[in-house]
């Protein structure tokens, strides 16, 4: 089954132009928020790593498109099994983003079907959005014609946060909640949970929502039984 995006409110709200903090991102935030809301902007390859933000862009670019009136599709090639069946099934759309193309690096199967959706696409006027840990060139792509047509896209690096941004994102996050998390407990954070801004934000909702019902601050005695009973 080919995920798609009928309604925005599929998606955590998170994953909109408005909750990411771009850092040193402004100029690429700014390139994908151009695909979205603009037909006929030119295809864009996004590039980083892992936790950097791709997947977050490409859904709240696809919900930009939906608000915008278009018709879109939403592919996480790492998690579709039949990733040649789910490219080939890709019809109609005026909005597709497809995440995680490292995923088909390899398959020849699933690398001619996107280097025929890629044509049809062109031929349609849709606009394709693509992301990747990777350039085209560094890939691992086995068909040429694809690297080449991959390579033809506009291409947008993305940095993640450092460390010091993602203390200032949790901290403005907290603050919205009435919370205060203070160097100590943001030093017990960043030594025994994942780096991660998304997965930080998640925990931060939940143990928000834990102390809440605990009538506790959040302190690290707090975040010690909260996590191991997680």
């Amino acid at each position: 089954m080919i995920p798609q995006l009928p309604l925005v409110l599929r998606w955590p709200r998170r994953q909109r132009f408005e909750h990411f903090h771009p850092g040193s991102n402004v100029v690429t935030l700014s390139a994908v928020e151009q695909v979205a809301y603009v037909p006929g902007t030119p295809w864009l390859y996004l590039a980083g790593p892992a936790g950097s933000g791709k997947s977050h862009l490409l859904v709240a670019a696809c919900q930009a498109a939906i608000q915008g009136g278009r018709t879109v599709q939403y592919l996480p090639l790492a998690s579709i099994g039949d990733k040649a069946g789910a490219i080939r099934g890709v019809v109609g759309s005026e909005f597709l983003a497809l995440d995680d193309l490292g995923a088909i690096a390899g398959d020849r199967e699933a690398e001619h079907a996107l280097f025929d959706v890629y044509n049809r696409a062109k031929a349609e006027g849709a606009t394709l959005l693509f992301a990747a840990d990777a350039l085209p060139t560094q890939l691992g792509l086995g068909l040429p014609d694809l690297r080449s047509r991959l390579g033809a896209c506009q291409q947008a690096l993305l940095k993640p946060l450092d460390d010091a941004e993602r203390r200032a994102v949790l901290r403005q996050e907290a603050g919205t909640r009435g919370i205060e998390l203070d160097d100590t407990v943001l030093d017990w954070l960043f030594t025994h949970y994942k780096r991660d801004l998304g997965a930080l934000l998640d925990l931060l909702d939940r143990i928000d929502q834990a102390s809440l019902a605990a009538r506790r601050r959040i302190t690290i005695p707090f975040l010690r039984d909260f996590l191991r009973g997680d």
